[in-house]
């Protein structure tokens, strides 16, 4: 599909890739995203990580993602009602519990533990003048404004050990869920899952890395068409730069406003 350049815009491109591990063993990705436009140039975006050591991490993954999207786009948002903190705060907070509800709900029909669908979460709504972002486990959200400023929405909640996190699934989870608003003119956002954040984030600083985002927003902003630049996306993911470095699933969600 062509993009239009004819007005102020969002282009997204995204995309969820199998880790080399997982394809060496034979096991299903057990990442998933979702994303949708709604009316007034309103992004909302999902992305999660089924936990490796649940039956149905994959299942819960989706289940999260689709249902977080689903619960924002039927709210009725406007840049009007984004303009309230309040009002934000408690799209987010709505959205986080829907999935939760969801996927415990998919787990009594599946005849199985809610920690048999356990997922990590990260949710995101933007506009062109503010963006904001909820986390539950690790991965991260980052948004950039029209100077430059590169910005660090979520950042990875690893709990006291590597490799250990808080799932949706978790005892008191949503006690834990990072929530962070951030009012700019804002040109980009990203969403990416962990098997990414140890490219994407300076550890040393806790930054996000410059030199891994600002590529790729270019590469966004610039796409012509929607498809083709998924498929470049999924290359990207799955080229040995990348998997040198990360034998995880990978995901990555990237959205260039274009104020024209």
């Amino acid at each position: 599909m062509k993009i239009s350049k004819q007005n102020p815009h969002w282009q997204v491109v995204a995309a969820s890739v199998c880790g080399t591990s997982h394809i060496k063993n034979k096991q299903l990705c057990q990442d998933a995203h979702h994303w949708q436009l709604l009316p007034g140039n309103v992004l909302v975006a999902a992305a999660a990580d089924g936990a490796g050591s649940a039956s149905l991490g994959k299942v819960g993954a989706m289940v999260a993602v689709e249902t977080a999207i689903e619960s924002l786009s039927l709210k009725d948002i406007t840049r009007d009602s984004l303009a309230d903190d309040e009002t934000v705060q408690l799209l987010l907070t709505e959205s986080l519990l829907a999935a939760k509800k969801a996927v415990e709900d998919e787990a009594a029909a599946c005849q199985q533990q809610p920690q048999d669908l356990a997922t990590t979460l990260i949710i995101a709504i933007a506009s062109p003048e503010m963006v904001a972002a909820t986390q539950i486990g690790d991965g991260m959200a980052v948004a950039k404004d029209h100077l430059g400023n590169l910005l660090a929405l979520t950042i990875p909640n690893n709990g006291e050990y590597i490799n250990e996190t808080t799932f949706l699934t978790s005892p008191g989870a949503l006690d834990t869920a990072q929530m962070r608003l951030w009012r700019e003119t804002i040109v980009n956002v990203g969403l990416l899952t962990d098997g990414l954040q140890m490219l994407a984030l300076n550890m040393v600083v806790g930054e996000p890395h410059k030199p891994f985002f600002f590529p790729l927003f270019d590469f966004v902003k610039n796409a012509e068409d929607q498809a083709e630049a998924k498929e470049q996306l999924v290359k990207f993911l799955s080229s040995e730069r990348i998997t040198q470095r990360t034998d995880d699933d990978l995901t990555l969600i990237i959205g260039a406003f274009n104020h024209l």
